[in-house]
């Protein structure tokens, strides 16, 4: 742990509290009562600004996993790595470095932030966690501390980009877990404490409890989230202006107001209607439809440098993803993610990618992949 860590967190952190107090309207419960020696925190993931509101109740500094690409940013990611050193995790990799890097810092004795879900929530609902991460913490041998963000979804969809809006976050641990309970308690029981203490449905709690979230443009852009037309099935349609969403093929037309749900649309939540395009994606895995977009630029990424390998269309079927005349088997990639709204990165056994549609939705590609290996699972 170093002092130029230390100081840093220690310096910055009322700076930052103060920042999202006045983005978000933000309100926390210090973190207090946690054990005498170091910790792992585990949060749920709502907005990028997560490592703000989790610090904002923790008063001893902390590490914080998190993706690559910030990594990419080389004018900040020098001050950020020098004055806070976060652990990067590739998305779409099995994360076997990241979880190596963690446990390092922990058995120095260093606090650790992860935020489980290693993804933001697309439908409100938290994601379960990795099974791998129960192993991580009970290899850490340090008490374990769960913490949880309410109202980011709502404040910050993941579908949207700049318009944030002000109302109800709210964060403050859960629960504390010591060393010698964690010791006591096998993989699979710590995996499930993790997951109950992090679930979070934002539309079960909003609907109980409405709170506004005001803002501007508040369906804007949920072309990000949403590609398939809800009443005539189209791919494509959607567009979106101020707080409406509406089909340019069939005119259909819903808002989406401050309390984040959809007026005068088949579904009334952003969860239901997420839960309707999945169902289609499986229809359409299972039926050989081919996802496309007309350009993509495809890149290799090493040691955070970016080397294109093609470009031209993209297409995704049952068993290749193709950008221009590079060709990859399903079969061959470990994983895939999003990060930001337009980027897939994934990883075979021999490289990392990126994939960039800057003007395309990335989700459906996500899903596709995501429903082909579901099928060839289930077949096998």
């Amino acid at each position: 742990m170093e002092k130029t860590h230390i100081l840093a967190y220690t310096l910055l952190r009322p700076l930052t509290t103060l920042f999202v107090r006045l983005k978000f309207g933000y309100t926390y419960k210090p973190a207090d009562n946690l054990p005498e020696g170091n910790y792992i925190v585990l949060s749920n993931h709502t907005t990028d600004y997560d490592p703000l509101l989790v610090a904002s109740s923790f008063r001893r500094q902390m590490y914080f996993v998190g993706s690559e690409h910030i990594a990419r940013w080389k004018m900040f990611y020098k001050p950020l790595h020098y004055f806070f050193a976060p652990i990067m995790r590739p998305k779409g990799t099995l994360g076997v470095s990241t979880t190596m890097e963690v446990l390092r810092r922990v058995r120095g004795g260093s606090n650790v932030c992860i935020f489980a879900e290693g993804a933001r929530s697309w439908d409100g609902i938290t994601a379960p966690i990795l099974p791998s991460t129960g192993r991580t913490v009970k290899s850490a041998r340090c008490a374990l501390v769960t913490y949880k963000l309410v109202g980011g979804y709502f404040a910050s969809p993941m579908w949207s980009t700049k318009n944030t809006r002000r109302g109800y976050v709210h964060g403050e641990v859960v629960n504390v877990y010591t060393k010698e309970q964690l010791a006591e308690m096998s993989v699979d029981e710590i995996n499930e404490v993790i997951n109950r203490d992090l679930h979070e449905d934002a539309y079960a709690r909003q609907l109980a409890d409405p709170k506004p979230y005001r803002g501007r443009n508040l369906a804007e852009p949920m072309e990000n989230l949403l590609f398939l037309c809800p009443k005539c099935g189209a791919h494509g349609t959607i567009r979106t202006a101020g707080d409406t969403v509406s089909c340019i093929g069939c005119g259909m037309s819903f808002r989406y107001d401050i309390y984040g749900m959809l007026q005068d649309a088949p579904f009334r939540t952003v969860t239901e209607l997420a839960r309707w395009q999945q169902e289609q994606v499986h229809l359409d895995a299972r039926d050989g439809i081919v996802y496309t977009v007309p350009n993509g630029v495809l890149s290799t990424v090493k040691n955070h440098v970016e080397e294109i390998v093609d470009q031209g269309e993209v297409r995704l079927c049952g068993d290749t993803l193709r950008c221009g005349n590079t060709e990859i088997p399903l079969s061959e990639i470990l994983d895939m993610q999003i990060h930001g709204r337009h980027a897939l990165v994934f990883s075979t056994c021999s490289n990392y990618y990126e994939l960039v549609s800057q003007e395309h939705n990335a989700l459906k590609f996500k899903l596709l992949y995501s429903a082909h290996k579901q099928r060839v699972k289930t077949e096998t």
